[in-house]
């Protein structure tokens, strides 16, 4: 039975290579060509502090990203990523502000309700057989009103855990003796390790290859003796741990959990994720990919902020983005 499994997962896995690697090369040829276009627009673009702010931008949204990417390979989506990002940084707050827990605590703690909640959604999908859609439409909705109602809609400080901040702010990697005042703060380097084991998980593990194939032919995995609706749940699961994550760096970064914060992030994860060659018709895409797109969305914005666009043109410029990465994806299913 084993053996028979084994198939459509090795077809799924095979199936992914080409032109997800064609993807890759032509969003990392978009960046490359982006970051030239604004180095020559203005000279403040590759200032030091400029570098950095990009990177911190793209560290919460980048991994919010690789939360999402597992589930779209699925053949899925998660619209709750944003404000559940929120809600994992409020429990986080709740335990560590409060109820004046140790910080570790509290970083479970988050940790544990995004992949509370990721569980959830993952169960109503594959048990209830409810799009996912409808599902993760939901559940934005329950966590937004949770972390209004569990927070008092007021913001929750970390006013006595100065070492929160250093989650986020600190730095473990200090270039400034290389490139004067250049500091990588914690959350990159978090961004990219997350991305390194998420990455690790989705070419190199039995999880991976069943992500690939469900998004491929879902019934057909099914059908070779797969628990089907077992092994979404753990992809539904590890992307809200992935997203607790998330919210445990927005959390440090702005030493508070804002809950009215969040709403709108699952946009920017679900375009770099888009941008990055994850097909939403499930079955295609990489962690890399992810990365390169986040990046991208990233040194988008800024650029056009510094060029002093305004941002309501800003906006028009990202979903013009998001839909010719749709459209590309689908010519080059097309042409498969």
């Amino acid at each position: 039975m084993s053996t028979i499994a084994e198939k459509p997962v090795a077809a799924a896995s095979a199936q992914k290579f080409g032109s997800s690697a064609t993807q890759k090369l032509l969003a990392f040829g978009s960046l490359v060509v982006m970051l030239i276009i604004f180095s020559l627009a203005t000279p403040n673009f590759f200032r030091v502090d400029n570098m950095i702010s990009i990177m911190l931008s793209t560290a919460v949204a980048g991994v919010l990203g690789i939360g999402v990417t597992f589930v779209i390979i699925t053949g899925g989506i998660d619209l709750s990523i944003g404000t559940l990002m929120t809600f994992c940084a409020v429990i986080t707050g709740v335990f560590i502000t409060n109820w004046h827990f140790p910080v570790l605590i509290g970083v479970l703690a988050g940790l544990l309700t995004g992949s509370l909640i990721g569980c959830c959604s993952g169960v109503l999908v594959s048990k209830l057989k409810l799009p996912p859609f409808i599902v993760t439409l939901g559940m934005m909705l329950i966590v937004k009103g949770l972390s209004l109602v569990i927070s008092g809609t007021k913001p929750i400080y970390f006013v006595d855990t100065e070492s929160f901040n250093l989650i986020a702010m600190g730095t473990m990697l200090d270039l400034s003796a290389i490139i004067p005042d250049f500091a990588i703060p914690n959350a990159v380097l978090i961004f990219f390790g997350v991305a390194a084991i998420a990455g690790f998980i989705l070419n190199k593990t039995v999880l991976g290859r069943y992500t690939f194939a469900m998004g491929s032919n879902e019934e057909a995995v099914r059908l070779s003796g797969v628990n089907v609706d077992a092994w979404k749940i753990g992809i539904y699961t590890l992307s809200g741990a992935i997203v607790g994550v998330a919210g445990i760096l927005i959390a440090s970064r702005l030493n508070s959990a804002q809950p009215a914060l969040g709403q709108g992030y699952e946009l920017d994860a679900i375009a770099a994720a888009v941008i990055g060659g994850v097909s939403l018709s499930g079955g295609e895409g990489t962690i890399l990919g992810t990365v390169i797109g986040a990046f991208i969305m990233s040194v988008l914005i800024n650029g056009l902020r510094i060029l002093n666009v305004p941002q309501e043109w800003q906006t028009v410029v990202t979903g013009l983005i998001v839909i010719f990465a749709v459209y590309t994806d689908n010519l080059r299913r097309r042409k498969g």
